[in-house]
């Protein structure tokens, strides 16, 4: 673990509770989806909570975040609350995206969540644009783009990272690079996995990190965001992370791609797990700081289901609303 000393105990306990509140809330769409509540696609961001988590701690609701079909952790990080999240996968009004969206189109402006898209590539464009838009204006505000190791060796990453460099824009690019693309391995698809070595060619700072540990993502970040809040240009982080569920509920988790023994040696470098024995061991918590956070997670994450479960369904009656034309 990357110590930070600035950091109070409040702020240590926020980022264990941030993650805590993805994990739970992913379990019970997890089980959700198995018991027939959810319709679709629902990919999950277990083993992979602190990247969102240590990027959005220095983010504000005016920045502008956009994903990927893997976007549930990332809109809670930004703010959107565990109950809009499951609403919006259950197809209930009561949802972030009134219930239209589904797992893969998670919108929420409000909070500065910007959107999530099962199209891979557009976020890395989306957050240029937001980033453009931050320089003509010169609020200070900050483009970040989340996005997996496939996403690379697609168009968009090269047109976006050449963009934003040229540019100068306060962009943050950050790959969540968890091995395979669904079930193609990186190593397979690319003969350069070093995804921090390869955004650097483009003339911009980039940094790789274990992404399994908050407090590393969590430097690289702020470091990241001032620059870019500083007229500095753009940053690209890679945060070496693994997911531990399969690409997406309903699909298999090992077989012809990867093994239990690989899928369990990446469950003890749990981003959650060490990072509660870390604080622990370097005495700034205790157990009843971390007892009484589990509880009120839980009670949470219970309620937010109940929310979405008894929400209803959109009138049928506004199947026309929202749309780009109505003729």
């Amino acid at each position: 673990m990357v110590k930070s000393p600035d950091l109070s105990k409040d702020q240590y306990l926020a980022l264990y509770r941030q993650m805590l509140e993805i994990r739970r809330t992913e379990e019970q769409l997890a089980k959700s989806h198995q018991a027939g509540l959810i319709h679709g696609a629902c990919h999950t961001y277990v083993g992979e909570e602190a990247i969102a988590t240590g990027v959005c701690a220095h983010l504000t609701h005016q920045d502008a975040v956009f994903s990927t079909h893997r976007g549930h952790g990332h809109a809670l990080a930004k703010g959107v609350p565990p109950r809009e999240v499951m609403a919006e996968l259950f197809g209930r009004v009561t949802g972030c995206s009134r219930g239209r969206g589904g797992s893969m189109h998670l919108f929420s402006p409000e909070v500065g969540m910007m959107g999530t898209s099962g199209i891979v590539g557009p976020c890395i464009l989306q957050a240029t644009g937001a980033g453009y838009s931050a320089k003509l204006l010169n609020n200070g505000t900050v483009g970040v783009a989340f996005f997996g190791d496939g996403a690379s060796n697609n168009g968009a990453f090269h047109e976006g990272l050449n963009l934003a460099a040229i540019w100068d824009l306060p962009v943050i690019f950050v790959c969540e690079n968890n091995m395979y693309a669904t079930e193609v391995a990186f190593s397979y698809a690319t003969r350069n996995t070093n995804m921090a070595e390869r955004a650097s060619t483009y003339g911009m700072n980039a940094v790789a990190v274990d992404g399994n540990d908050v407090l590393a993502v969590y430097q690289a970040a702020a470091e990241a965001v001032s620059r870019a809040r500083a007229g500095q240009g753009p940053t690209f982080i890679e945060g070496k992370t693994y997911r531990t569920r399969a690409h997406a509920e309903g699909m298999p988790s090992l077989g012809t791609y990867r093994t239990q023994e690989e899928v369990d040696a990446w469950k003890l470098r749990d981003p959650i797990t060490n990072y509660k024995a870390y604080l622990l061991q370097e005495s700034i918590a205790v157990a009843s700081d971390f007892d009484a956070i589990d509880a009120a997670v839980q009670k949470l994450v219970e309620e937010s289901f109940e929310f979405a479960r008894n929400s209803p369904f959109p009138d049928p009656a506004t199947v026309t609303d929202h749309i780009f034309s109505q003729s």
